[in-house]
């Protein structure tokens, strides 16, 4: 059974580049230890490392670690930055970069699109020009620029990917309003912030009926699904207690709940067995979030290896396997 990565990123010098000139708020900050930084504002967002620009250095890693492939995609701030024309530059960098790399290594590297989602025509005929060259998913952040995923100006852009029954990770960003809640320092905005992106994002899809509107689409939630498995019960009786008139959805929370796929970041072997008795061993793939400094993937492995034998190959790679089609 090969061990499949499906949560690990890449970024391009060009992207980056072209990041710094027209990035709108994002900038780039020099921490106290020397490292870039790419920031929005005063709000740390990504650090990007050696790993981020260099395929042959990433193979080496994955031989290393004993992975198989990696699916990788574009971490943020994506491209939700800039006007029209600089949203669509960025996807089109990023994705032909990615492109090029599954040529190189045919049987390492599979790729998620970005889509300039502010844009949903363009981002549909991205969609359509990155399918087309090979992508295998989407990657979209939890939220963009602010707005929800639930809202209807995207539903073009979801009705597109639910047609090709795609698989879409859902990575989280610094969510609005983490100044007014003093996400700034220590990292906050990270450790906190990204968790409370991505449960409030898919928390919204289940009450909303997203799931009922878009049955075809395999969403994976990043970070062991943020604070979802945890809330379930609140979810639940939340569900219990709505006024039936306001009651979107068709199933049950904890139906949604494992109907969404999950990805094994969580850096403690607790967390995750909880995840996997939550949602179901066939719902959680691996992932690593190299080469992100925070990135785990000697652990992430090992955490795996404490579920039981037919859970352990699922998670390694028997899920992604069929999720994607690989």
């Amino acid at each position: 059974m090969p061990v499949i990565d499906v949560h690990t990123h890449m970024y391009t010098p060009a992207w980056l580049e072209l990041l710094k000139a027209k990035g709108g708020a994002y900038n780039i900050q020099r921490r106290p230890d020397g490292q870039d930084e790419i920031f929005r504002g005063d709000t740390p967002v990504a650090i990007p490392q050696p790993g981020h620009f260099d395929y042959a250095l990433r193979i080496q890693q994955m031989d290393a670690a004993g992975i198989d492939i990696s699916i990788v995609s574009l971490t943020c701030p994506n491209v939700y930055w800039g006007d029209e024309a600089t949203s669509c530059q960025a996807a089109v960098e990023s994705n032909d970069a990615m492109a090029r790399a599954q040529a190189q290594y045919p049987d390492r590297i599979r790729w998620f699109t970005s889509l300039p989602w502010e844009y949903p025509e363009r981002a549909v005929q991205e969609l359509e020009r990155s399918c087309a060259n090979g992508a295998v998913g989407v990657m979209v952040l939890a939220n963009i620029s602010g707005r929800s995923l639930t809202d209807p100006f995207f539903e073009p852009v979801w009705a597109a990917i639910d047609r090709r029954g795609l698989p879409v990770l859902v990575h989280p960003t610094d969510p609005p309003g983490v100044d007014l809640m003093d996400m700034t320092k220590y990292d906050l905005s990270w450790s906190v912030g990204f968790m409370f992106d991505t449960t409030l994002a898919f928390t919204r899809m289940i009450f909303d009926g997203f799931f009922d509107r878009f049955p075809n689409m395999k969403l994976i939630a990043s970070h062991g699904g943020g604070t979802l498995p945890y809330l379930v019960g609140r979810f639940e009786k939340g569900d219990e207690v709505e006024i039936p008139q306001r009651r979107r959805m068709k199933r049950k929370p904890t139906d949604y709940l494992r109907h969404i796929y999950y990805d094994s970041i969580t850096y403690d072997p607790r967390s995750l067995q909880y995840l996997v008795s939550v949602v179901g061993a066939s719902q959680v793939m691996l992932g690593t979030d190299w080469p992100h400094q925070v990135h785990d993937v000697k652990g992430a492995l090992g955490k795996i290896d404490t579920l039981g034998a037919e859970a352990r190959e699922a998670v390694r790679g028997g899920n992604a396997l069929k999720v994607f089609g690989l």
